[in-house]
């Protein structure tokens, strides 16, 4: 039986692990951190539990598709719920919108705002639609492997059809006149950590999939997934070694033969790593000769994305929140993208998620209280780094004083467990 070591347990590794497993290969999966999950993590503290990492559950099709690929049935792994409205948008000048999947709702929502735009959110939205179905088959679920796979006629005509010479906010503009519609559909790249302004209209098909294939909620959070695809693998046999770093891929002529654990090397027929990639590139393979054209210099000239501070909130009372998901748009959108992607300062008036899964599952709150994810995009570290302590306090206290609404008018007074991620994110 050929043996798999897989670098990390993040989403990207487990996923790896159960198909490669469910195939016959023998696979071991290391993991540095003392629990799985990579990126989408969990944090427990005074009875609350929240989620690290992703919030937002779309295409729901894509995950319950690895366990039918693993011969299983979603529906005992996965327990999901549909997710009313979709999101519930608050805009600089005080004004709200919620997004649904139904469309007579929908309708509804934006000819209260914007009646003029609604002919142009429909055709903007089966223009998107219609470059989807072509991205889908022809990029999105292809590998590309060698300069052939891309730089072929079919591919190039495909391409041709995608019209991604726009940026996402552009491309809305097209469609859309009302400046406060035109942002409930280009804030969406921000989930990617790219601005709208400067993103591939392509970009716009995220806001397409949400008003189209719904969003969804799994009880116990998202760490759901983690803890689900981890039962698989162990099911099916495979080998989760936690709180074990590796140290080296080991590569002999242009080739990973293994890696080294605890100095030891280990034999394997496959190496996956599913670590980040300026990561593994500089400190799991330290020979640059094995790297091709990705040298230290060139990784360390590589773009990233916006970076964020998130602060996780414990509440010792219940809020008559709108809805599992809101944004709160600042004042002045496009000045808060460019302070993150173009000046690389903190924005004075932020533009913030807040996230309460309590809301529909309780269990990650004690009783009568409230689970807060509240998220602040920010400059990515190579152009905002100055995060001191009082940096921190001031921004962290900035924001909770944006975020003292109507909704949440005394929020600092029943502040019962604090938590705080905001440098090593992006």
């Amino acid at each position: 039986m050929k043996q798999v070591s897989i670098i990390g347990a993040g989403i990207g590794g487990l996923t790896a692990a159960v198909r490669l497993q469910k195939l016959g290969y023998n696979v071991t999966i290391y993991e540095q951190n003392a629990q799985p999950g990579g990126k989408m993590n969990q944090i427990v503290s005074q009875g609350f539990t929240f989620d690290v990492g992703p919030t937002i559950v779309m295409m729901k099709d894509i995950y319950e598709e690895v366990f039918r690929f693993c011969g299983v049935d979603p529906h005992n792994y996965l327990p999901f719920e549909e997710v009313q409205p979709l999101m519930h948008l608050v805009f600089g000048d005080q004004s709200s919108l919620d997004l649904s999947r139904d469309l007579p709702t929908l309708i509804a929502e934006i000819n209260r705002i914007a009646p003029d735009d609604v002919n142009g959110m429909l055709n903007f939205l089966a223009d998107i639609y219609h470059r989807y179905t072509i991205a889908k088959p022809n990029f999105l679920e292809r590998s590309f492997r060698n300069w052939r796979d891309f730089y072929n006629l079919p591919a190039l005509y495909a391409g041709l059809q995608l019209r991604t010479f726009n940026n996402a906010y552009k491309n809305i503009a097209k469609f859309i006149k009302n400046e406060n519609l035109r942002n409930s559909l280009a804030f969406q790249t921000l989930y990617i950590g790219i601005s709208p302004y400067q993103g591939p209209s392509l970009y716009n098909i995220i806001p397409m999939i949400e008003l189209f294939y719904g969003v969804y909620f799994l009880k116990g959070g998202m760490y759901t997934v983690v803890n689900s695809l981890v039962k698989l693998f162990k099911e099916q046999g495979g080998t989760l070694k936690l709180a074990t770093p590796v140290q080296e891929i080991i590569i002999k002529d242009k080739v990973a033969v293994g890696i080294r654990v605890n100095n030891h090397p280990i034999h394997s027929d496959y190496v996956l790593c599913n670590a980040d990639f300026p990561t593994a590139m500089t400190t799991l393979i330290p020979n640059e000769q094995d790297r091709g054209q990705y040298t230290d210099q060139k990784i360390a000239k590589m773009d990233y994305s916006c970076s964020c501070l998130v602060l996780y909130l414990g509440l010792d009372k219940k809020y008559p929140t709108e809805a599992l998901h809101t944004i709160h748009f600042a004042q002045d959108f496009s000045k808060n993208v460019a302070d993150l992607f173009d000046n690389g300062k903190l924005p004075e008036d932020p533009s913030y998620y807040v996230y309460v899964p309590s809301k529909m599952d309780p269990s990650l709150a004690p009783e009568n209280s409230e689970a807060l994810y509240v998220l602040v995009p920010v400059p990515e570290l190579s152009k905002f780094n100055d995060w001191s302590p009082t940096t921190l306090k001031n921004y962290r206290q900035l924001t909770l004083t944006t975020k003292t609404t109507a909704t949440f008018s005394d929020i600092e007074q029943h502040i019962v467990c604090r938590k705080a991620v905001y440098k090593n994110t992006g």
